[in-house]
């Protein structure tokens, strides 16, 4: 049986929840199921994700950490993003549609965790096998670090693959990746000669950005806000705001990469009891979303001063 994953790219908990997703179909669904990985990414305002040949001939697709889909053709969805549904009639087609393949709960911390909690309780999975991926996704999705340093160091293995899938573009490897984490353990994949190979240069690159948004960071009130889309720089750790400036309770921070102009909207793990503002409602008055506590707003990538002009909005909301 040809299965298509659909799964959030460039994250960590989207590589996580494709691995988990693929060994529970194997184990409890149809042992020959042959996989092909697809990695979405969320699209410019008025623009969707799954235009571009996201679907296939395959008899079973899978959504996975992404947002709903109206497609017919989607079997199985899994999420946990408050923003799940673009429009409001995408929320309607869930209800009508909900049944044993659709799942959503936005209170989950990672998706991964989430179908994995819903397999064991619905299918008799048996999650033990990927203990350190799931940890490590419900960890990093919810940004349940002890402090900063440990969100910026990246010194630990799961820390790098979260660089690795936040940065690299290289589909084949994530994918090759993907498959490694369903059989074997995560710290075991990341010491791989070929993840290594590619991660060295990740993590030079990363100490490097670490030092531009330095340059560029600037703290008001509780916003610490910097640009470094000149720098070309399309994904960059969410955390170093808070690691530069402890205080800050609010991280606003524009990017561009070849495929989008971004903003990046955040709360410190640190400081939620001084949160003041759901960050996805937020993001989504300008065509973006997130969590309540991190989002994002995309962009088409020669409208930089867009993204300007709305982080500069931003801002200001966030300092009042």
């Amino acid at each position: 049986m040809d299965v298509r994953v659909l799964f959030h790219d460039r994250c960590f908990d989207g590589l996580a929840s494709a691995a988990t997703f693929s060994r529970f179909f194997r184990e409890k669904i149809s042992p020959e199921a042959r996989f092909d990985y697809v990695g979405l990414t969320h699209a410019a305002a008025g623009r969707s994700a799954f235009d571009a040949g996201a679907y296939s001939d395959a008899p079973v697709h899978a959504c996975l950490d992404f947002r709903y889909s109206a497609d017919p053709r989607l079997t199985w969805w899994f999420d946990h993003h408050q923003s799940a549904f673009e429009q409001p009639e995408h929320e309607a087609l869930f209800r009508e549609r909900q049944n044993e393949r659709h799942f959503w709960d936005p209170a989950a911390p990672s998706c991964a965790g989430y179908i994995a909690r819903v397999a064991q309780e619905r299918f008799g999975f048996d999650p033990a096998p990927l203990a350190e991926l799931i940890h490590w996704a419900e960890l990093i999705d919810s940004a349940r670090f002890p402090d900063a340093r440990t969100a910026v160091a990246l010194e630990a293995p799961a820390m790098q693959l979260m660089l690795l899938a936040e940065a690299t573009a290289e589909q084949p490897v994530l994918h090759a990746i993907i498959r490694q984490l369903v059989d074997h353990p995560l710290s075991e994949v990341v010491a791989s000669a070929e993840v290594q190979s590619r991660l060295q240069p990740l993590l030079a690159a990363h100490h490097r950005t670490v030092a531009l948004v330095a340059a560029s960071a600037r703290c008001a009130g509780p916003v610490c806000h910097f640009d470094v889309a000149d720098e070309e720089i399309d994904n960059f750790n969410k955390f170093i705001g808070y690691h530069l400036h402890p205080d800050a309770v609010y991280s606003v921070g524009v990017s561009r990469g070849a495929r989008r102009a971004k903003v990046s909207v955040g709360s410190s793990p640190w400081r939620q009891s001084e949160r003041r503002h759901n960050i996805a409602d937020l993001c989504a008055r300008y065509g973006g979303g997130g969590h309540p506590a991190v989002g994002a707003i995309s962009f088409p990538p020669d409208q930089v001063e867009e993204a300007r002009r709305v982080a500069a909005e931003v801002v200001t909301f966030l300092q009042g």
